[in-house]
């Protein structure tokens, strides 16, 4: 985070003077690439470039030519310094990166967190905030818990108690032979299921070392002293500029204690339930008594898993550098060594134990999807609730959004953790459908069979939902098409331009579509997993054996959903795999995932500690320290340039400025999904209210955009022409001409420093900053009307975010 003096050329080490001679003022552009990425020289228009300040995973550069600019101000006047912030390997850096695709249900549930509504100021709503972000937690912990369960599933029912304890699975499977009755001491079901055990007890260790190798370098880096206000960290200043929001050092290492304890706790539970059960059946006093002292010890570890989770959210007002090391060391000890003695108890010679049927304790998957629908239709109650305290026409699903995107987070991770099993479940069946009449195995639990069979009608809705906004698209653009000539003044109408023209834009406004889409797949998902849910636990078999002897048509509807929704989930699991291994090894590909990562990681962890560490908090106080340190040194005046997401980096750091620093600073963004995109899902954040409170805190800002970009658009649509130019031209000429002589382009989402509009903006900005510094304007704009900007600030008590 800080500047690397190692990583630092000499030459630009020493060309820092202290300040600049008042006759020449420097000033500096500091452009930030968006999504994808791009190299410092072709941010920077030449190829010879210097790496300024910072290291390999993340820097600031300069031309050559301009390493030593501030020693010669003279050179630049009329024209700023140009340097670019790379920050791109923050999300696509190396290869092992690329396995973060397996953790994308846990980064889709921590967004959910920051997904809440927005509260007005005189009505913060402390305990419905705080009821949502607890809801959100118990939520991302159950996702922990699913995917440990999965993997136990896995090693444990599968392999351990089915699969070793026949002789048709093991003997066509040579290593497995001394699991087999008979084989030895390892033939004991409790001694198997104890080997089996170390498999998702393994697996949790390896989330909780990626956790703790990801909080030591992002989260526990504290941010820069004195960087934001701390008086103006109320609950009516929007959260963005509170000095703690980057500094997640104590949320995340609670967190991580409790899902690491929850992890193992649930590969206890998997071993202990069973070799109680047969303990209880066969008589053996002591070892039933120590297996209920296991069970009791195993239920006060999951109460107290589940108060340090509800007990405490986020504290923003201050850079909190505690820990709770007593929750931090103790809790996963604990649950360790619990682990460890449920594991010898297992291990006890029981010479008449065998395994038959299915691990007892598969309902534990109906359990945990029955308490994520209750859970998702909690925070729904919560978030309309928040909504209606100070309603926002622009809220995605009107304040929805967090509860929808929960939604998708829950399916995700019931999808790829019930894949998995069922593929191998198919690959130790043979060519047998697990849970049919006559196959070797029972198979998965029944109800992951129920969740394969939703799956192709849930695709064929989608795929429907899919046609009619093609269909809607189509008649847009066609509508579109018959005026894009008339604003090309003196250009003869071109049907096929007009055409190409009016499908970007249509195109691009998709997006705008999006939550109605997601609203969709939400809600199928609800209603059949509440389907898949019912069917399962009514029938107590697979659909194609509960449909047997019915009608004809509906058993063979529910045969081919079983069959193909097995088929789809194993082809999507091979194409996820697929595309981990490619980008593991192709730096384009994982270059494509990190895009990904670019949108999904920039919230903390405030819910998921196993989720993709956030870049922000590396990204934001590197722009913060830059933009602060060059300011105080120079007394120059420094305009940030943002692209895409660098736009919400550039915002975001602009927010943790201090007002000494800020006054200097202008904001230019350009592709920006600041409004149409962030301020619609994340309103609490990035809505009118906060939006507005930037405006009025920073001295200048201007947002550029077109209609033909998918993702950018107006940033803060209340304060008219003061923020917001566009849209611009696109393509800058419709026809050939003098001037234009070969066909414009059409560039959407690219290229914004190709149009006349970029320079002249950046110039006016940088005119504004030197007349504000002499005193020729006031420094601050005008403040913005209370009706025109919305709320103030989002809600929630000082210092907490839920």
């Amino acid at each position: 985070m800080l500047e690397s003096r190692r990583s630092r050329p000499p030459r630009a080490e020493a060309a820092v003077p202290d300040r600049p001679t008042p006759d020449h003022p420097l000033a500096l552009e500091l452009l930030v690439h968006g999504v994808a990425g791009a190299a410092p020289g072709e941010l920077l228009g030449d190829p010879r470039t210097v790496r300024v300040t910072g290291d390999s995973t993340a820097a600031v550069f300069r031309r050559t030519e301009d390493a030593d600019a501030e020693a010669h101000p003279e050179r630049y006047a009329g024209r700023p310094v140009p340097e670019a912030y790379c920050w791109s390997r923050l999300t696509s850096g190396n290869g092992a990166r690329a396995l973060w695709l397996l953790l994308l249900p846990f980064m889709v549930a921590n967004l959910a967190h920051w997904a809440r509504p927005a509260t007005p100021p005189a009505d913060p709503a402390p305990r419905a905030v705080r009821t949502y972000g607890v809801l959100v937690r118990i939520l991302a912990l159950s996702l922990t818990v699913l995917l440990i369960a999965a993997a136990c599933e896995v090693a444990l029912d599968l392999f351990a108690w089915q699969c070793a304890g026949s002789r048709t699975c093991t003997g066509s499977r040579s290593r497995l032979g001394f699991l087999a009755p008979g084989g030895g001491w390892w033939a004991q079901p409790g001694r198997r299921l104890a080997l089996g055990a170390l498999v998702p007890a393994a697996l949790t260790g390896l989330l909780w070392f990626l956790s703790n190798r990801t909080w030591s370098a992002y989260e526990s880096q504290p941010p820069p002293a004195g960087s934001a206000d701390p008086d103006a960290a109320s609950d009516t200043a929007p959260a963005l500029g509170r000095p703690g929001f980057w500094y997640g050092r104590r949320i995340v290492a609670r967190l991580r204690a409790a899902h690491t304890a929850a992890g193992l706790l649930t590969v206890a539970v998997a071993v202990a339930v069973p070799t109680a059960r047969y303990d209880r059946r066969a008589g053996a006093p002591a070892l039933e008594a120590l297996g209920w002292t296991i069970q009791a010890l195993l239920a006060a570890g999951a109460v107290t898993v589940a108060w340090v989770v509800c007990r405490r959210g986020r504290s923003e007002v201050r850079a909190d550098h505690r820990l709770d090391r007593a929750a931090a060391t103790l809790l996963p000890g604990a649950a360790l060594a619990l682990l460890a003695a449920v594991l010898l108890h297992a291990c006890w010679s029981r010479p008449g134990w065998a395994s038959t049927g299915r691990l007892p304790g598969d309902f534990a998957f109906g359990l945990l999807m029955l308490g994520q629908g209750c859970c998702v239709l909690a925070l729904a109650a919560v978030a309309r609730s928040l909504h209606r305290r100070a309603p926002d026409p622009s809220a995605a699903l009107h304040g929805l959004g967090g509860p929808a995107v929960a939604m998708l987070g829950c399916a995700l991770g019931g999808v790829m953790s019930g894949g998995v099993a069922q593929r191998v479940a198919d690959w130790l069946d043979g060519g047998a459908t697990p849970g049919m009449a006559g196959t070797p195995l029972p198979g998965p639990p029944v109800l992951l069979s129920w969740q394969a069979a939703v799956l192709p009608p849930m695709l064929l809705v989608l795929a429907l939902l899919a046609v009619c906004f093609a269909v809607r698209g189509a008649r847009s653009r066609a509508r579109l098409a018959a005026a894009v000539a008339a604003e090309y003044p003196g250009e003869a109408p071109d049907g096929a331009r007009s055409r190409r023209i009016a499908g970007a834009r249509t195109a691009a406004a998709l997006t705008d579509s999006a939550p109605w889409f997601v609203a969709a797949v939400s809600g199928i998902t609800l209603v059949l997993g509440a389907g898949a849910l019912a069917g399962a636990w009514l029938s107590g078999q697979v659909p194609g054996e509960a449909a047997r002897g019915t009608q004809p048509l509906l058993e063979g509807a529910a045969r081919a959903a079983q069959d193909a929704g097995s088929w789809l989930i194993g082809l999507g699991i091979a194409v996820f795999v697929t595309w981990g291994r490619r980008a593991y090894r192709d730096p384009s590909a994982r270059r494509t995932i990190g895009i990904l990562w670019d949108v999904g990681t920039f919230w903390p962890r405030a819910a998921h500690p196993f989720a993709p560490p956030c870049y922000a908090e590396r990204a934001v106080p590197d722009l913060t320290w830059r933009m602060a340190g060059w300011t105080g040194r120079t007394g120059g005046r420094l305009v940030i340039s943002g692209h895409s997401q660098g736009s919400v980096l550039a915002a975001a750091a602009v927010w943790q400025l201090p007002p000494p620093a800020r006054r200097r600073v202008a904001l230019l963004t350009y592709g920006s999904p600041l409004g149409r995109l962030y301020g619609r899902w994340f309103p609490a954040y990035f809505g009118p209210g906060p939006l507005a409170a930037l405006h009025q805190e920073v001295d200048c800002w201007r947002n550029l955009w077109r209609a033909t970009d998918p993702i950018g658009g107006p940033a803060l649509p209340g304060a008219g022409q003061d923020v917001d130019r566009g849209p611009l031209a696109d393509p800058i000429a419709y026809g050939r001409s003098s001037r234009h002589p070969l066909p414009a382009p059409i560039l959407g989402h690219s290229d914004y420093q190709a149009d006349p509009a970029f320079a002249a903006e950046r110039d006016a900005l940088l005119a504004r900053l030197d007349a504000a510094a002499r005193g020729d304007v006031p420094p601050q704009r005008a403040p913005v009307s209370k009706e025109r900007a919305g709320p103030a600030g989002p809600g929630g008590p000082p210092g907490t975010a839920g």
